[in-house]
């Protein structure tokens, strides 16, 4: 059956060709009116829409392993002009998604006799999916605007027939539509959006529609801001590079989305190559390539853009985490049934987006993950995005610096000036000698340089590159005094370090970050941007993935130690991680405090407390080391408001405190 699937497959492909589905009602099937679908792989249901009696037919696929596991259950892809798309989406899905459910739906079977003959057995197409109620002289017998009703027919009697008959994921279900019944599926999301979890809309809208919908929208946006709940759904719009007609009513679609405060969606619009007939099988396959990747927490394209990345339909959870041969040691999640069962229900409010957007949750205990956790855009093998936490990954590198003994503790209060050699002394602002590595690290540089005038510096990168950065820095800047010298976060000081680095290591700071940090720690699926000065970001724009979050957690857990080594100087750690200075911006909490680019904060449980260090990045990355409990926590997300931390606190360090 396979080999079958895929010479229709291939030949669908290769061909290029798809039945016609023009939106206007003149299209004529290229299906005989009245053929019968056979084919031993596909149940013919008889299915009645209870409101309007009107007579249906679903043509049912389950996987191969249906009949094997009782207990699974399976996501569903439903679809409409189901005679025109079965081939094709059961040939993908063949290949590309396995395990899941295809439910196609017919036209109308018992269309009047007269339309059947004037417009084909797809007549009913033009009135079920049309959701203007706008009469056209030239049809008098199409009642178009049906869409409201043939969308309650789909909720009401098809997927609860499937529920009720199959073992279903009632939180994977998608809808797959092209053309006209695109445009269908677009009308589904802007008015009931919890009907599907996935959408697909092929070639979906012209620019006579959007006003349609723009009203509809209009009339759903205003009771709508008075709820609480977000609904959350994934949305593949694709059409053809030939259809330059659709690109305006697509992007204003999508405004019309943006615009709904409810709806959390996560959008693919592609353009693919060919007209609305020939773009129609590469949009099938492709389309059903994005549905596999939501439905696993393992990617199978390691180029896509984070903001590509679909929500998962489900949270993948494991107290019994995966060997993967990556360096990380693993073992079962050991607490009290209690606490067990909290850690669960915390993953599950994640997943439910009560707690803010996160996308990773991993535990580590006694140098061995024994939980963990993906949701949205979370997956296994794909880097995520680290913010600011990378000025913690920055201060581990210089740590590995003075453990090679380029650098000693002793050069951290020295003239930072001093390591740069190529800097021009008498060019700079006076007091320059007094930012040290320490002052830097502790967000103490001091530097005061008016930000417009900098915009304009930053438009001649050729003097920005090397330590011509620093140098123009220290030529606009204001003089540095003790007064200036205060806690302030950012304001260059983390590519003040990395700009030492990069002076005294041998090579590049950028081949001394791999070889030395990443290399040792097995960390080789990164993405590390460049600076315009031309050396590693040390601030920012960094991804690795969770499980390597895990192990430079770890690390720091270790004392710098790896496998026996003393990767990273032990003093230098130790001053790194310890409460220096006291951070003054209103949006960090009152009770952390700073050391070398990481914070410290007390856990109190109970009558003890417990000294946390963490790296901290915006939208929600953290590596949380707790010392004394032996414990690494990894969270990851991409949350505005990132208020995760007490939660997560609250919940798991009492956990370990028990074992």
């Amino acid at each position: 059956m396979r080999i079958i699937k895929l010479l229709i497959l291939t030949c669908a492909l290769s061909l290029n060709t798809v039945f016609a589905q023009e939106n206007n009602v003149s299209g004529n099937s290229q299906i005989e009116n009245g053929s019968a679908l056979e084919s031993p792989q596909i149940r013919v249901i008889p299915i009645k829409d209870s409101n309007n009696e009107r007579n249906y037919e679903l043509y049912i696929e389950l996987p191969e392993d249906y009949s094997e596991n009782e207990s699974k259950k399976y996501p569903v892809l439903y679809y409409t002009d189901a005679m025109w798309h079965l081939e094709m989406l059961s040939g993908s899905t063949e290949f590309m998604l396995e395990d899941v459910i295809l439910v196609g739906i017919s036209w109308q079977k018992d269309v009047a006799e007269d339309l059947k003959q004037q417009y084909g057995a797809h007549a009913s197409r033009f009135t079920d999916y049309s959701f203007w109620k706008k009469s056209n002289p030239n049809h008098p017998k199409l009642k178009f605007g049906q869409a409201k009703n043939h969308l309650a027919f789909i909720r009401n009697d098809v997927i609860q027939y499937v529920d009720d008959n199959y073992r279903t994921d009632p939180d994977s279900r998608t809808y797959f539509g092209y053309s006209l019944s695109g445009a269908f599926g677009a009308y589904i999301l802007l008015t009931q959006p919890d009907t599907f979890d996935n959408y697909i809309l092929g070639s979906p809208l012209n620019k006579g529609l959007v006003p349609y919908l723009s009203e509809i929208n209009t009339k759903l946006a205003a009771p709508e801001s008075n709820e609480n709940n977000t609904l959350h759904a994934n949305v593949y719009i694709a059409y053809g590079t030939l259809e330059k007609e659709k690109d305006e009513p697509i992007d204003e679609f999508i405004k019309l989305l943006d615009s709904r405060k409810n709806l959390d969606l996560s959008i693919q619009n592609k353009v693919i190559e060919g007209d609305h007939q020939t773009a129609f099988p590469m949009i099938a396959v492709q389309s059903v390539a994005w549905l596999s990747s939501l439905m696993s927490h393992v990617s199978s394209d390691n180029e896509v853009s984070f903001w590509d990345i679909p929500y998962l339909n489900n949270a993948f959870v494991s107290t019994t985490p995966e060997d993967r041969k990556d360096g990380i040691s693993v073992d079962t999640l050991t607490v009290s049934s209690n606490d067990r069962k909290a850690i669960l229900n915390l993953s599950q409010e994640i997943f439910d987006g009560k707690h803010g957007s996160y996308d990773a949750l991993l535990i580590s205990h006694k140098n061995k993950l024994v939980f963990e956790s993906y949701y949205k855009k979370g997956r296994i093998n794909l880097p995520h995005g680290q913010a600011s936490a990378v000025k913690a990954y920055t201060s581990l590198v210089l740590g590995r610096a003075i453990q090679m003994g380029y650098l000693s503790m002793e050069d951290l209060n020295k003239p930072l000036i001093s390591f740069l050699k190529d800097i021009n002394p008498e060019k700079i602002t006076k007091g320059a000698e007094k930012i040290t590595l320490h002052k830097a690290l502790t967000m103490h540089g001091g530097l005061n340089i008016d930000r417009g005038k900098w915009k304009e510096i930053e438009k001649d990168s050729t003097r920005l590159k090397g330590q011509g950065f620093i140098q123009t820095l220290l030529e606009h800047s204001e003089p540095i005094t003790s007064a200036s010298q205060t806690y302030l976060y950012g304001n260059f000081n983390p590519m003040l370090v990395m700009t030492v680095i990069d002076a005294v290591v041998p090579g590049t700071a950028e081949d001394f970050i791999k070889t030395e940090l990443l290399d040792k720690l097995g960390i080789t699926n990164y993405k590390w941007s460049t600076h315009i000065s031309g050396l590693p970001e040390a601030g920012w724009r960094a991804s690795i993935m969770s499980r390597d979050m895990i192990k430079l957690g770890n690390l720091v857990l270790n004392k710098g130690k790896l496998n026996g080594e003393q990767l990273i100087s032990a003093d230098y750690l130790e001053k790194a991680t310890s409460d220096i200075v006291k951070p003054t911006q209103d949006w960090i909490p009152k009770t952390y405090r700073y050391g070398y680019f990481w914070y410290q904060t007390p856990i109190t449980v109970g009558s003890k407390s417990y000294d946390a260090t963490f790296a901290w990045g915006g939208g929600g990355q953290h590596i949380i080391v707790v010392a004394a409990l032996d414990l690494t926590i990894v969270i990851s997300g991409h949350d505005g408001k990132d208020t995760i931390m007490t939660q997560v606190l609250k919940t798991i360090v009492p956990a370990f405190v028990k074992t």
